[in-house]
């Protein structure tokens, strides 16, 4: 007897920078347990990571995936070993296009980038929790050699999903007319190659995702709004919660508890059930 079809529609609702801080961690569980999130990616080398791994232990439902950070954060190797990752004063570089240059061109700057991503996968890997997905802080690895890399180096360690931010603006105008974003020329192009290359190895990809034009303020209207119209196939739905902002890393002007919110609102939770959408991680999706 044949397996049965998968659902029209599959959706993973998704934390980003979990382990950023308490802050953070306290929204994911927050979200998981009274709210649609499903699954959260995490920063080993931050400082709240040991927490966020407690809290992941006792949700045995929270898919965890790791959020390879290299750039605006902290290294997990001690900084003399990545001294051109890193500023003076130890932390990763925010300079990203003058950084792709040299990752690119500069063969002592791949070993130590892949020196870097090699740690970060083996500290997830310590936690003992499943690896459900890997994505990158500031969507780094559209970046060739990075994507290269995390692949290379991911699929020793279990990687099966990743995430290329390719986000429908249809969709988006359909949401907000007047707020709808002009067409991702820079980033797109680059995330189909991605999608491509990753889903050529056998590392399963969402058809799209959502999160990125309007990151940071991903209300409960346009989230409901866009759950209402998601297009078949695998969706993504990536969000930054926090009970609060200003812990190290909180990017300027985002609605961190305005995020939350979104995860706990009565109409996504309706949303999502008028889509007909299965709700999951991406090990329960694909």
């Amino acid at each position: 007897m044949s397996a049965p079809a998968p659902p029209l529609r599959r959706l993973v609702v998704t934390a980003d920078d979990f382990g950023a801080a308490a802050q953070v961690n306290e929204a994911v569980e927050i979200g998981h347990r009274e709210g649609v999130l499903a699954a959260a990616s995490l920063m080993v080398g931050a400082s709240g990571c040991d927490d966020a791994v407690a809290r992941a232990r006792r949700l045995p439902k929270l898919r965890v995936g790791l959020h390879l950070v290299l750039v605006e954060g902290r290294p997990v190797l001690a900084p003399a070993a990545v001294p051109d990752l890193v500023t003076g004063a130890g932390m990763f570089r925010t300079d990203m296009a003058a950084m792709g240059a040299e990752i690119f061109f500069r063969p002592k700057v791949r070993r130590q980038l892949a020196a870097e991503i090699e740690a970060q996968f083996a500290a997830f890997a310590r936690t003992g929790l499943a690896l459900d997905h890997v994505n990158t802080h500031k969507h780094y690895h559209l970046h060739p050699t990075i994507a290269g890399l995390m692949l290379r180096i991911g699929r020793r360690y279990g990687m099966t999903a990743s995430r290329a931010p390719i986000e429908p603006r249809a969709v988006l105008a359909a949401v907000e007319p007047a707020a709808a974003p002009a067409p991702a020329y820079v980033t797109e192009p680059w995330a189909r190659m991605v999608r491509s290359r990753y889903r050529g190895a056998g590392v399963a990809m969402a058809d799209q995702v959502f999160g990125l034009a309007w990151s940071g303020a991903m209300t409960p209207e346009r989230v409901a709004g866009l759950v209402r119209r998601l297009p078949a196939g695998l969706s993504e739905l990536y969000l930054h919660p926090a009970t609060a902002g200003g812990f190290e890393g909180a990017a300027e002007g985002y609605d961190y508890p305005g995020e939350l919110a979104a995860l706990l609102a009565p109409e996504t939770r309706a949303a999502i059930a008028e889509s007909g959408a299965r709700l999951g991680g991406f090990s329960d999706l694909i």
